[in-house]
């Protein structure tokens, strides 16, 4: 195998060791087979673009246009030009798979599901890491700047991850970085043939070039404090990422299912930051309608999905089977034929603006009527949207349960199963004492779980001195719990989660709901849930009754008839069949319940002000090309202070690069490589003086840049070679001109302090001959457009009076 090829396949394995690291985002990791097919194609395209030979440019885009064509095999195959060949219809397809997997990343918790939007991230992110790799280190022969691409693709998924095992993913692609820089050590190493370094470093001791090869250090130490360096960034740079909790609600994606019909499973999603920063939005825009048979509506919650797992960290839901929506579903868990209960009916009317893919409807829901690829969680009772499936414009019929126990039957109830008890009671080792001890204090005197529950609600929601605020820091771990209780300031999000947690702390099964208050009612008789009616809040369970709603938030919502003394009944009218509502203007009165309980105007009243709930904007998210253009921006800020080492190392490379046989090819690259001394003296300090003979430039640079008799004794090589190119009748062919170009540059490197090595290469002053280039090219341009000018003008008066001759 030739360096090159050695090279290209390390350049292809530092990728995917470095893509290791986004295996834990994901589940299922099949993505990840076809990101290696891809891959290994790209560069295999590269080998052979670079055995034609192509120009580098040229072999760079031959790549590219290859992932292109991938890609549009791999996901928008349909509407390519005869199934191949892509078209406008082709990068819609992928605005529209991108734009739905950021919406995914946003809403879904580790490990996400593996939508067909996600799916395009991964796999074309790795696909462009490893053409910026393969480029940079196999093409432009440049290994070490390739490291940063690989350093972007690492820092990302750890930053997203933030996962135990993310410390064997670091050395995985720490591995595969180390490993490429060898790969490219060794490939440069081998064209110079046997290194004969010679051990001269001391003053004054001249090296007979047959010591060890101390030549061949310089590259190993270079490519080490390189690799160092980046390591060391890696390690730095995923601190200051947030991790992938997103939202619940954030936006439409892809989920939750395998579609196979009775199977798959739906991911744990985490709506902490979406709740929050609903909280602050400036318009309560309608994003529901429904109209209703129920005779009271102030305890109608739309309730979306339920939080049943405390990790230590945060509330989220449970990895769950899915299967096939019943109809009708099946009778709620735990509840007795005598409990009171009334079925009513909804029809609800979702919003194009709104575009999720968990649907709100009342619960306990006992059968949905409602079109499109949807999925029934039987544990949480919820509906999940599968491939891609949303709530955007869905309109659709649900039949519920209106349960209305008694405080007496509450109070009755039995035990839960064992079964139950031990998943929802679950609390982690890190909960702070302080729950357990306030839990035990504030129900103190509590007969029974009933009352306990009871007095949590009261605790938080009038009788603790808790106040809501918006703008208080979100949290939801151990920390983020007993902070809120010694504080008392928190929005829904900390009511429901303190009081859930507690709850547990004292054997009761508690599991947190995310949803909607009822809204605020229109004049034709519908309801319209805005933005700002979005809220979280518990659910104990007693058997018996089943899984049942407390309100521990002030000012939100309505308290419970059941925690109250006196229990009136409810119940559904006999109106005709509720229609679909049409309404599209957004409601900015807040809700109201009619019936103000006493706790709730304690504080302060019973208005509506919840957060919003996910929803997507008019435009579904933000634009592609926002996003692109973000991403552009940031790898431009990235490249900027890199441009004047790469132009430099490339200009290096053509200098000192093989050329032809003939003697003027010889000569100029013996000019070449002076003119590398000269420029690699002025990157370290010492200024080039045209006005002097190449014999004394060379005394000078061995002077001023304090060169020990190797790098002197090459210097005055290169300057008799110089001369011998330009005075000599018949100049002879120097041998050896690589070779000492690099000994002068060690030597120079070696005689000058850290700082200023680091500024030889990260900006090196010889790199004004670039501003020098474009003023000589807009100088000419200038001249030569002037000429233009003045000969069509003389021309031109030359035929005025011609004309005007004629004329007269």
């Amino acid at each position: 195998m030739s360096g090159r090829a050695r090279l290209a396949v390390c350049a292809t394995a530092a990728t995917l060791m470095a893509s290791g690291a986004l295996l834990p985002l994901v589940d299922p990791a099949t993505w990840f087979l076809q990101a290696v097919i891809l891959l290994v194609l790209q560069s295999g395209v590269g080998a052979l673009a670079r055995r034609m030979p192509l120009a580098r440019p040229l072999t760079v885009a031959v790549q590219a246009l290859v992932t292109l064509l991938l890609l549009t095999l791999s996901f928008a195959r349909e509407q390519a030009i005869a199934g191949l060949l892509p078209g406008p219809e082709v990068f819609r397809r992928f605005g529209v798979l991108l734009e739905a997997g950021a919406d995914d990343v946003g809403r879904f918790a580790i490990p996400a599901p593996l939508s067909d939007g996600i799916r395009l991230m991964l796999v074309g992110g790795v696909l462009v890491i490893g053409l910026a790799v393969d480029a940079l280190a196999v093409t432009f022969r440049t290994a070490a700047p390739a490291g940063l691409p690989l350093l972007a693709l690492y820092s990302v998924a750890a930053g997203l991850s933030g996962d135990g095992a993310g410390w064997l993913w670091f050395l995985l692609a720490a591995a595969g970085y180390l490993l490429l820089l060898l790969a490219e050590g060794r490939e440069r190493l081998s064209q110079w043939g046997r290194v004969f370094g010679g051990a001269a470093r001391a003053p004054g001791r001249v090296s007979g070039g047959l010591e060890s090869n101390s030549g061949a250090i310089a590259p190993v130490r270079t490519g080490r404090r390189i690799g160092a360096l980046a390591l060391g960034i890696a390690l730095v740079v995923p601190l200051a990422l947030p991790a992938l909790d997103g939202g619940l609600l954030d936006g439409p994606g892809g989920a939750g299912g395998d579609g196979s019909g009775g199977g798959g499973t739906i991911s744990a999603i985490n709506p902490l930051v979406a709740l929050q920063d609903s909280l602050n939005q400036p318009e309560d825009r309608e994003v529901i309608s429904y109209r209703t048979n129920a005779e009271q509506t102030d305890a109608l919650y739309l309730r979306i999905v339920s939080l049943d797992q405390f990790d230590g960290t945060t509330w989220k839901t449970t990895v769950r089977r899915i299967e096939d929506v019943p109809s009708p579903l099946p009778s709620p868990q735990g509840l007795r034929p005598d409990v009171r209960r009334t079925e009513i009916q909804t029809n609800i009317s979702a919003a194009d603006s709104y575009a999720q893919n968990w649907l709100p409807m009342p619960f306990p829901a006992s059968q949905v009527k409602i079109g499109g690829r949807w999925r029934y969680e039987p544990v949480g009772r919820a509906l999940v949207g599968d491939r891609g499936q949303t709530t955007r414009g869905a309109q659709y019929q649900v039949k519920s349960l209106v349960v209305e126990p008694t405080a007496e039957q509450l109070a009755d109830a039995p035990e839960p199963p064992d079964d139950l008890r031990r998943e929802f009671t679950k609390v982690p080792d890190a909960l702070p004492g302080v729950v357990e001890e306030t839990a035990r204090r504030v129900t103190k005197g509590a007969a029974n779980p009933y009352e306990q529950a009871v007095k949590l609600q009261d605790y938080f929601a009038s009788d603790g001195g808790f106040t809501y605020n918006t703008q208080v820091r979100a949290g939801s771990g151990p920390a983020a719990i007993g902070r809120f209780l010694e504080q008392k300031e928190g929005f829904c999000v900390h009511f429901s989660f303190a009081m859930a947690s507690m709850a547990r702390t004292l054997g009761i099964p508690a599991r947190v709901a995310v949803g909607f208050t009822p809204g605020s009612a229109q004049a034709d008789g519908t309801m319209s849930v805005g933005l700002r009616d979005a809220h979280a809040w518990p659910e104990l369970y007693f058997e018996g009754v089943g899984w049942t709603r407390f309100e521990p938030t002030p000012n939100r919502g309505t308290v419970p008839e059941y925690t109250r003394p006196d229990t009136p009944s409810g119940g559904a009218s006999d109106p005709d069949s509720p229609e679909p509502a049409k309404s599209s203007e957004p409601s900015t009165s807040p809700s109201t319940s009619d019936d103000c309980p006493l706790d709730l105007q304690k504080q302060g009243g019973c208005t509506s002000a919840a957060p919003q709930v996910a929803t997507g904007s008019g435009s579904g998210g933000p634009p592609v090309g926002m996003i692109v253009g973000g991403s552009l921006a940031a790898l431009l800020v990235l490249a900027l202070p890199l441009l004047p080492m790469l132009w430099r190392t490339r200009v290096r490379a053509v200098r000192l690069g093989s050329g032809g046989r003939t003697e003027a090819d010889a000569a100029a690259r013996t000019l070449a490589a002076w003119l590398e001394v000269t420029d690699t003296a002025w990157d370290h300090g010492i200024e080039p003086d045209e006005s002097q003979t190449p014999r004394k430039a060379a005394a000078r640079i061995v002077r001023v840049g304090e060169l020990t008799a190797g790098p002197a004794e090459s210097v005055h090589r290169l300057a008799a070679a110089v001369e011998q190119v330009l005075y000599a009748p018949r100049p002879q062919p120097a041998a050896g001109l690589a070779d000492d170009v690099a000994r002068v540059r060690d030597g120079l490197r070696a005689a000058v302090g850290r700082p200023a090595r680091l500024r030889a290469t990260l900006a090196p002053r010889s790199a004004a001959r670039v501003v020098w280039a474009v003023s000589d090219r807009w100088a000419a341009f200038r001249t030569r457009w002037s000429e233009r000018i003045v000969k069509r003008w003389t021309a031109l008066t030359r035929k005025l009076p011609r004309r005007t001759a004629q004329e007269g």
